[in-house]
């Protein structure tokens, strides 16, 4: 990326690679914001490879597909790198076009692509079919060396989950379980949520412990109380003050009574 913002101005260079530096630090935690940044860079620079792939990452994480998608293309047509085949395809899938997701993945730029970024391809291959209500198709395409591997790669952990998964939908539970759990076994970073599933599986339910409900049902309960009380005071004082009265009115009628006489 340095080396394609080097054939920019330095001003130039200097705001784009800030701009893309935010993309970067929010895309996963902020996408909105991640994307707000990445069309900057792109009204800066929309010929640098580099700003067309962030802003489509930035806009496939804010499942804005058919930008991304066109952003993608841009990108690959620049530097001809077939790098982004699985994510484009995914991008079909996201527009509802599962069919042609399946197409990409049979083309012959998979056989180009790194080992991750066919792992990647077979993910999306699968999630297609899964998209089709074909399961038993799916859990064919997720099954390779790479899942029967006991090496333990970037792509392990998502590998086994989505296997996991498929083979659940498919009513699979034993091996599903097996899976998440070899899959927990992978996610080194918590990728995954892997543990949340085989929880699920187990029947395992976490109760919160900062569970706020519970702070307002004792504070509504006090403040309960605390109006009982109020009022019971009230009643005791006013039944209080009632009886002073009486004897006050007692008190003055007696000599009055004695004037008279």
């Amino acid at each position: 990326m340095r080396q394609e913002l080097m054939s920019l101005p330095k001003g130039l260079a200097d705001d784009v690679a800030r701009n893309l530096v935010m993309v970067a630090q929010l895309i996963d935690e902020e996408p909105e914001k991640a994307y707000e940044y990445s069309r900057i860079a792109l009204r800066l620079a929309s010929r640098v490879a580099a700003v067309r792939e962030a802003a489509g990452f930035a806009a496939y994480a804010t499942q804005k597909y058919s930008e991304a998608l066109a952003e993608f293309r841009a990108a690959r047509r620049m530097t001809g790198s077939v790098e982004l085949w699985p994510v484009m395809a995914d991008c079909e899938r996201g527009l509802g076009r599962p069919e042609r997701a399946l197409a990409m993945a049979g083309e012959p730029e998979v056989q180009k692509l790194d080992k991750a970024g066919q792992v990647e391809m077979r993910l999306v291959a699968a999630g297609a079919r899964r998209d089709l209500g074909q399961l038993d198709a799916a859990i064919v395409t997720l099954q390779s060396p790479e899942l029967a591997s006991n090496a333990n790669h970037p792509w392990t952990a998502r590998l086994r989950y989505a296997y996991a998964d498929a083979l659940l939908a498919a009513g699979r539970e034993d091996e599903a379980r097996e899976w998440f759990a070899k899959a927990l076994e992978a996610d080194k970073d918590g990728s995954t949520d892997a543990s949340d599933r085989l929880a699920e599986l187990d029947g395992v339910e976490f109760v919160d412990a900062f569970d706020d409900s519970d702070d307002v049902e004792e504070s509504d309960d006090s403040e309960d109380s605390a109006g009982s009380e109020g009022s019971d005071d009230s009643q005791e004082s006013g039944a209080s003050g009632d009886a002073d009265a009486d004897e006050r009115e007692s008190g003055q009628g007696g000599p009055a009574d004695g004037d008279k006489s």
